[in-house]
């Protein structure tokens, strides 16, 4: 009656912490997409913007020192890396204050695209990147809880599984406690060579039946 009450008891919550898991699981699958977009789109405004500024400086119209601004070498025309998220964060913040600072000592701003279009992908991106990060932990989290659960679960098939075997130990056939057994839903698995050997000695017993005395 004991180990009924813990499985009865143990079942709703192995139950939610299985649906709250696949959610979280699934959540972060969702957010992922659309991360992924919010980053394609920052990493281009981002690119398009530097490659502008240096055609702008090539065509004369701004001078190298300009460049200074937005923390990149003044004789380098070079993009910056751009792969991971943090060069992505980083030189994003270094445009935005970098044309806000030399518009306002009267540059002209650039244009195609404007720091404005940057600046909005550049914060859907950023707040895409912190909600993923969220997902990511709410998702460890939930696995975490949902494993601790499954090493509860394994310990209480166990006992249930030693307790049914253990109400049919009258039984002195083997193949009939099994039978026995497996109503309740055990399921026996043989290792390697143990199903032949079983199944001579089932022959064996077959040809040669135990006599009652």
């Amino acid at each position: 009656l004991a180990l009924k009450q813990k499985i009865e008891f143990f079942i709703p919550r192995f139950k939610t912490a299985i649906i709250n898991s696949r959610t979280a699981r699934d959540n972060q699958t969702v957010n992922s997409r659309h991360h992924s977009e919010h980053t394609r789109k920052a990493r281009l405004y981002i690119s398009h913007f530097l490659q502008v500024l240096n055609l702008t400086i090539l065509r004369g119209e701004l001078k190298p020192a300009a460049r200074a601004y937005y923390g990149l070498p003044e004789t380098d025309a070079r993009l910056p890396p751009l792969v991971a998220e943090q060069d992505l964060v980083a030189w994003g913040e270094k445009l935005i204050h970098g044309e806000q600072e030399r518009t306002l000592r009267g540059g002209t701003p650039i244009y195609s695209p404007s720091i404005a279009l940057v600046r909005v992908n550049f914060e859907k991106f950023k707040q895409a990147s912190i909600a993923q990060k969220q997902f990511q932990q709410s998702a460890a989290r939930y696995s975490a809880e949902l494993a601790r659960y499954r090493a509860d679960a394994d310990a209480l098939v166990l006992d249930l599984w030693n307790d049914i075997e253990k109400s049919f130990d009258n039984i002195p056939d083997e193949n009939q406690r099994r039978a026995r057994c497996e109503q309740y839903g055990i399921t026996y698995v043989y290792r390697k060579g143990e199903r032949e050997k079983h199944l001579e000695q089932q022959e064996m017993e077959r040809i040669n039946p135990r006599l009652p005395f």
